[in-house]
């Protein structure tokens, strides 16, 4: 084995990053090995993975799942299949591991992302929900064991790459200060498959229609997401916590083109954009290869075909999970960890058509009306917390259902 390789251990591998994730380290087998692959239950996506890459451990949460993986790998028994839980914080702390991508969906990715940074791994955070849910603890947990904390979002990557921060990770460490001269920090959103759409035809959106991205390939769940802005609102509050940011600090545009990723405005003056074809590879291929740069195969901006950037300002009346997520930045405590709980479960059950799309803030809202904020010392507080709200929101929906007083968004 070559010794200048790095150990990579995917969680989520399965889904568009981790996919995404695998295809640069493909590009580059003389620098990368892959050492895990984890995913929930994809057994046949899990199991190409692990005919192409060769990976030591492949971890399915579902047990069911792991057992079937495991009797199709039954001819390979140098891979070794592992389920549940805890077997992702096994595949990301042990001693051979270099990085971890951190890439499972909500709040399922927090105790993994959590080891991974109290390990001290290199960690490629594309998990933005770990940051949400408990910023302080995976920050905390970072500085003490020296991990190298590097975003994955394409916004966070983009103002990572603006900052002044040459030699320094996204979480201060380095022999430079990522807030010198530091005015604002300009966060970009597409504005969604819905951006131009009416408050009315907005309210009654189907799933297939949400999960239609103009510019991005993403999973069901962020796709609805970014179709309501609350992923904007979860990057909000990411941002504040990735940068040690007041959250006057952080400022969302509309840019629909999806060409600038984010921006950094200083106090000169200057405005420093990130530009790229909207391809997650290239944030990808920048965590892994840190501080250097290597080939993400992506296709080069062409900004004559381009031919014009727009921004606008977000707005929160049509899309009011933005501000739901900007006001529980500024609550505190445990208030975000319930804002993201309740927002899942109801994206779920839009997905599964049990609400329509104009009730997600709704049952978000009232979640937050109904549970009531802790400071979140430890991360038993923080899954009590998103606990309690997923439990909320679940008999928001019913009485959703029960009543029919959804009002229509007019």
């Amino acid at each position: 084995m070559d010794t200048l390789q790095q150990a990579v251990s995917v969680l989520g591998s399965t889904g568009s990053i981790g996919q995404s994730t695998l295809d640069v380290i493909a590009r580059h087998p003389d620098r990368y090995r892959v050492h895990a692959l984890a995913a929930h239950r994809s057994v046949d996506a899990l199991l190409s993975q692990c005919r192409q890459f060769r990976p030591r451990f492949a971890v399915m949460v579902d047990q069911q799942a792991a057992e079937e993986l495991a009797g199709h790998l039954a001819d390979s028994p140098e891979i070794e299949v592992l389920h549940g839980e805890a077997a992702l914080s096994e595949i990301v702390t042990d001693d051979e591991v270099d990085v971890v991508m951190a890439a499972i969906v909500g709040a399922a990715g927090l105790r993994s992302t959590l080891a991974a940074a109290e390990a001290g791994k290199r960690l490629l955070l594309a998990n933005k929900e770990s940051l949400v849910m408990s910023g302080q603890l995976l920050m905390n947990a970072v500085h003490a064991s020296g991990a190298t904390l590097l975003p994955i979002d394409s916004e966070h990557n983009a103002i990572f790459q603006c900052l002044p921060v040459a030699g320094g990770d996204a979480s201060g460490h380095g022999d430079s200060k990522a807030k010198v001269g530091v005015s604002k920090v300009l966060l970009t959103a597409s504005g969604g498959p819905f951006r131009t759409w009416t408050a009315r035809d907005i309210e009654n959106a189907r799933p297939d229609q949400a999960c239609a991205h103009p510019n991005w390939s993403m999973g069901r769940k962020i796709s609805v997401d970014s179709a309501t802005l609350m992923n904007k609102g979860l990057e909000f509050a990411e941002a504040c916590w990735l940068f040690d940011l007041p959250a006057s600090a952080v400022d969302v545009v509309v840019h629909p083109q999806s060409i600038i990723h984010s921006m950094v405005q200083y106090c000169d003056g200057s405005v420093l954009a990130q530009m790229g074809n909207p391809d997650m590879r290239t944030p990808i291929a920048y965590g892994l290869a840190w501080p250097e740069r290597i080939d993400a195969g992506v296709a080069h901006l062409d900004l004559v075909a381009v031919s014009r950037l727009d921004f606008e300002a977000p707005d929160e009346g049509r899309f009011p999970c933005l501000r739901l997520a900007r006001e529980s930045v500024a609550a505190g405590g445990t208030t975000m960890a319930s804002c993201n709980a309740a927002n899942e479960v109801a994206v779920e059950a839009f997905l599964a058509e049990n609400i329509r799309f104009g009730d997600i803030p709704r049952v978000v809202e009232s979640t937050l009306e109904r549970v009531t904020a802790v400071e979140p010392h430890t991360l038993g507080v923080v899954e009590a917390a998103d606990r309690e709200a997923r439990m909320v929101a679940a008999e928001v929906i019913g009485e959703f259902n029960r009543t029919n007083k959804g009002q229509a968004l007019v």
